[in-house]
């Protein structure tokens, strides 16, 4: 397991549980160095003060604030841990919802939660019973990383685990990404419903990352002095679909034969429109047509 990022207790009302905070996830991605083309030698960010224009080492750089005039004022690592905050070292349970009432936009990283001890053990235990008989997540306050964060408690198999969240204020409205409403025919609608239906299944499939497979392929090549591995070839488009319902059968089609079901798509229905407009023009011609002058 890695090592904790943190550590505190959970406060349940009155209940006290010492935990320690380990990082949930693990970044997978492979990473890049700035070189030197001429000699591949490594580039390194020296840290220059802009007043002295000299490098300075880590033990003469602090943090810092500018005030809205222009001074720069020193924050000191023992200013920040002597703070008046509740939540220092605490995760505060503020209050117990339903999951689904979590805009999942607002949550970020996870963290497992470690009973930190054997006297944890059995309030540890207790909450995590208690949220899963619920079926609700806990909304906490913590401090953490220099900042406080609102935290989300949920269970996962015999596990607690924290989500950082994000405050209300630093989430975006989408009111203006939004598009302009549209009229949907029915049919349209029900095509769509067709092709989730296709691709729905019980669990979250086996996904992979492909990316990163590819560029080790490229990587592992180029150490070991062989060839490059060929791209695949790309499918030229079959030309666009401009019909949507034609679009829709299309990709159900296409879901199917990657699910390895037979392609044949049941018959979507087809929209109605144009034969209604062409009936309402037809009637209309016969109601005019039918009408007899009005005497004078």
């Amino acid at each position: 397991m890695p090592r904790p990022v943190w550590s505190g207790a959970i406060s349940f009302g009155l209940v006290t549980i010492p935990i320690k905070l380990l990082p949930a996830t693990e970044d997978r991605s492979v990473r890049f160095r700035q070189v030197h083309l001429a000699d591949m030698g490594a580039i390194r960010n020296k840290k220059i003060c802009e007043l002295e224009g000299r490098e300075v080492s880590t033990a003469e750089i602090s943090k810092g604030y500018e005030l809205p005039g222009g001074d720069t004022i020193q924050i000191t690592d023992e200013e920040l841990e002597s703070m008046p905050l509740p939540t220092a070292k605490a995760i505060d349970i503020q209050a117990f919802v339903p999951a689904e009432s979590i805009d999942p936009v607002r949550v970020a990283t996870g963290y497992y939660l470690q009973a930190d001890g054997p006297v944890a053990a059995k309030p540890y235990v207790l909450l995590r019973k208690a949220l899963e008989r619920s079926s609700k997540v806990a909304v906490a306050k913590m401090a953490i990383h220099g900042r406080e964060r609102l935290g989300l408690l949920r269970v996962v198999e015999d596990a607690i685990v924290i989500h950082m969240m994000r405050w209300p204020d630093e989430i975006r409205d989408p009111a203006e990404l939004a598009p302009p409403e549209s009229e949907m025919d029915e049919q349209e609608l029900e095509g769509a419903l067709a092709l989730m239906d296709t691709m729905s299944t019980d669990g979250l499939p086996d996904l992979h990352d492909e990316y990163r497979e590819s560029l080790e392929k490229v990587i592992t090549a180029k150490a070991e002095g062989k060839p490059r591995p060929e791209a695949p070839e790309k499918e030229e488009p079959a030309g666009q679909l401009v019909d949507l319902m034609a679009a829709l059968n299309a990709s159900v089609e296409q879901a199917k034969e990657r699910r390895g079901e037979p392609a044949t798509v049941h018959e979507m229905p087809k929209k109605k429109t144009a034969k209604k407009t062409a009936a309402k023009k037809t009637a209309a011609k016969k109601t005019s047509g039918g009408r007899k002058p009005r005497s004078a």
